[in-house]
């Protein structure tokens, strides 16, 4: 089985969690630019991390043989700080980058002002670059969230079909299923779905523009969710062509329309990125 895991943060993964995807299926991620936990205080931070979702870790996914690709995005809860704000023009020349399929995650954390502004910008950058949009919506009053999150995308213009609307749940998810947009569903340890619940809902309303990913990053996640939940399916019931149209096609068909996923061949493990290679030190008998 082919796994496309469609939200996950692997610059805080190490190279084992690399191989474990690769041993369980997964041939493809995108990986959204995020907040890495502790807080940036700069644009420079910015383009450095843009920098390496471009290019080092996708040389690290190489060598496992998965292809990586990515978004990029002020997130949310960043946007709230002013030393940030030149962020949104940097983002630009990014969006026309080999590899980047969609701007995210955008969205809101704690529905400001200031993330309302980003989060409009950031729409205007999608449909200007032509691209997808991931969207984040927040871990607190998340019904509130989504609600105004679809307002939000449709006084943009853009598509709705090319838009996500990532961590749903139960009380979510048929929000987002009227308004036309993808639904996307995050199975993490404690705060998110887990397996169960999730094949309940693709068991209640079906597969269509439905996503599950693991949005593993460097709180206690598993990248192996997907793995695990295509899992459950199966013993649920779902056949493998429903399970393959879950975990392989719906993230190939929406970051699709980006024109730039690179499926075609496999990954080339080149020996080094930059002069600096996933070895620390000479091999063993070398």
């Amino acid at each position: 089985m082919r796994i496309f895991d469609p939200h996950i943060h692997m610059t805080s993964r190490t190279t084992d969690d690399y191989q474990a995807m690769a041993s369980s299926g997964v041939r493809a991620v995108v990986e959204p630019a995020f907040w890495l936990g502790q807080p940036r205080t700069s644009v420079g931070t910015f383009v450095d991390y843009f920098d390496g979702l471009v290019g080092w870790e996708r040389y690290r996914a190489a060598q496992y043989g998965i292809r990586h690709h990515c978004a990029i995005s002020l997130n949310p809860k960043e946007a709230n700080d002013p030393r940030l704000a030149a962020v949104l023009e940097e983002i630009p020349r990014y969006l026309e980058k080999d590899g980047v399929v969609a701007v995210g995650e955008v969205g809101y954390d704690s529905m400001t002002p200031e993330e309302d502004k980003a989060f409009a910008v950031q729409l205007g950058l999608a449909v200007e670059h032509a691209l997808p949009v991931l969207v984040h919506t927040p871990h607190r009053d998340k019904a509130a969230g989504t609600r105004r999150t679809l307002d939000v995308v449709r006084e943009s213009g853009i598509a709705p079909e090319r838009v996500v609307v990532d961590h749903l749940n139960e009380v979510t998810a048929p929000l987002v299923a009227d308004s036309g947009c993808w639904m996307a569903f995050s199975v993490y340890p404690d705060t998110k779905m887990d397996e169960d619940r999730m094949v309940r809902i693709l068991q209640e309303m079906g597969t269509a523009r439905m996503m599950v990913n693991s949005a593993a990053d460097w709180g206690r996640s598993d990248p192996l969710k997907t793995w695990r939940t295509a899992r459950e399916m199966r013993i649920a019931g779902f056949d493998d062509a429903t399970v393959e149209r879950v975990f392989w096609q719906n993230p190939v068909e929406f970051f699709g329309q980006s024109g730039r996923l690179m499926l075609d061949e496999d990954p080339v493990a080149e020996p080094e990125y930059a002069g600096n290679s996933i070895l620390r030190g000479a091999r063993a008998g070398a």
